[in-house]
């Protein structure tokens, strides 16, 4: 497996928001990490990419364990995160967002231009006059150009317009299509559920479903979800 998350706790203080959680994303599969709102999605990231650094359980990456590692060097061992909220740099450029997380590897300017040609379009333009949907852009443009072995979106179209959804699950078909992997959240579950391998459901806090997109009946749906 890459990456393996094995009964993983973590506080907030003295507050415990995660109370073991287990998941796992092998090579070139899109995992899905859902669960209603509040139910540590987030925390679960958070965990993974040592911001947020589990009190117990393990993290483990490539085969190595990870959970007592700092985030810049998590995110150096080839974890690309997509932040919920986008968080791009607000006072440089398109272009300079994306070479400020640049690395040596497969991911270049041309590429992730090629991928996103509004952000082309868009490379001298302050990051923070773009829209929404463009900030979704080079944020997933940013991420890429660390060259990860594992894609992570935190809520990758919420809040934007059904255009731009399209556009942004037409490029995570395309990268899954590609081999990268990818762990996902994100709430419509008509576009998320044709994208993933397999699904991973949280309930508050703790994981209490794994298994694949036709797996997921009415039943769970309802059961976990909400839908």
């Amino acid at each position: 497996m890459l990456l393996e998350v094995s009964g993983v706790e973590t506080f907030y203080g003295a507050s415990q928001a995660l109370f073991g959680v287990e998941l796992d994303v092998a090579e070139g599969e899109v995992v899905a990490l859902m669960g209603r709102n509040g139910m540590g999605k987030t925390t679960t990231i958070r965990s993974i990419m040592g911001l947020t650094p589990a009190r117990s359980g393990s993290v483990r990456f490539k085969g190595n364990a990870i959970e007592k590692r700092s985030p810049h060097r998590i995110a150096r061992l080839g974890l690309g995160l997509v932040p919920e909220g986008r968080r791009c740099f607000p006072n440089l450029t398109v272009e300079e967002n994306l070479v400020a997380a640049a690395r040596k590897g497969r991911w270049t300017l041309k590429s992730v231009n090629d991928l996103f040609p509004r952000l082309a379009e868009r490379r001298d333009q302050m990051a923070r006059t773009l829209s929404g949907g463009e900030q979704q852009m080079l944020a997933i443009g940013r991420a890429l150009m660390t060259d990860p072995d594992l894609l992570i979106l935190d809520e990758a179209t919420e809040g934007l317009a059904p255009v731009i959804r399209h556009d942004i699950w037409a490029v995570i078909r395309k990268l899954k299509d590609e081999g990268q992997s990818i762990l996902v959240v994100d709430k419509t579950l008509a576009e998320l559920l044709p994208s993933a391998d397999r699904c991973v459901l949280l309930e508050k806090g703790a994981t209490v479903w794994r298994g694949t997109p036709h797996e997921l009946n009415a039943e769970i749906q309802d059961r976990y979800l909400g839908v």
